[in-house]
């Protein structure tokens, strides 16, 4: 692996694109499970695939466009995706809910749309469905990383602000946070997860968002502690899922996913294991 990381841009690329994602994905989802959002990964993902195969398209009857990387469209697809949830979540009050199946079903009928436009499915389009190594390119990494940077900027100076909404949003209300940091969040998490897609794959980039968290929620006792060991296992479990993938020659979405659904198999079996010790040892103690 240290021969290829030295030898090959794309191992590079890959690894880089990789650990910054490893960071920012659980850093947000700690945000997004708290608040019981957690489906939303999954929609603004398919209206991220949407984006993108309408910048393919694009591309195939306009080639002067081909200088413009398809992930942009991704992008601009997620953030007008996400904003349009937040604006459904306001109209439906008692059934915030509805907003996130019906832009999953407006993006999954606009990727099939332009998927057929442009030809149907590709190379291109299957790495991006479930993540590829080769598929990341200098100008993702650049892409991956101003995003990161973003991230991280945003949650450093208004942490105490999305600490608040994710635990109560009413009292955010009340207290007079402004509506507007709320809608910048949901634009972040737009594109986080349009970073994450090279890697993980826009099938299972929700799993990245939302597994770590679940982990680490079984675990850690404070918020802070959730957000670290999230970041933790995210970056243990796409650092491992490139290098097996790597060796295996398959899409690294899915080894990344199943470690995360090991881990979690796993914390839930020990604490199990735990739990009856414990009872066993107060049994024996009454005796």
């Amino acid at each position: 692996m240290i021969d290829a990381i030295l030898n090959f841009d794309f191992v590079r690329y890959s690894l880089i694109s990789g650990i910054l994602i490893g960071l920012v994905a659980p850093l947000i989802g700690a945000f997004i499970v708290v608040r019981r959002l957690s489906l939303i990964a999954d929609a603004l993902s398919h209206v991220t695939l949407g984006g993108i195969s309408f910048g393919m398209y694009l591309i195939s009857i306009m080639p002067a466009v081909a200088l413009i990387n398809p992930m942009w469209f991704g992008i601009l697809y997620a953030i007008v995706g996400a904003l349009l949830i937040e604006k459904l979540r306001s109209s439906y009050n008692n059934y915030q809910e509805i907003a996130i199946p019906i832009i999953m079903s407006a993006g999954i009928a606009l990727s099939a749309i332009f998927i057929s436009l442009a030809d149907g499915f590709n190379q291109e389009i299957v790495g991006l469905l479930f993540g590829s190594i080769s598929a990341v390119t200098f100008s993702d990494t650049i892409t991956i990383t101003i995003i990161t940077v973003i991230v991280l900027l945003f949650i450093l100076l208004f942490y105490k602000e999305l600490f608040i909404l994710s635990f109560d949003e009413e009292y955010s209300t009340v207290i007079g946070i402004p509506k507007w940091i709320q809608f910048l969040f949901i634009v972040i998490v737009a594109m986080v997860i349009s970073a994450s897609m090279r890697i993980v794959g826009i099938l299972l980039v929700s799993a990245l968002i939302t597994l770590p968290i679940a982990i680490s929620l079984r675990i850690t006792r404070s918020f802070k502690q959730l957000i670290g060991l999230s970041i933790l296992i995210g970056e243990f479990s796409v650092v491992a899922g490139l290098v097996i993938s790597f060796y295996m020659n398959i899409s690294p979405g899915g080894v990344i996913v199943l470690l995360l659904v090991l881990l979690l198999a796993i914390t839930m079996i020990a604490q199990k294991l735990r739990s009856r010790k414990a009872k066993g040892a107060i049994s024996y103690e009454n005796r």
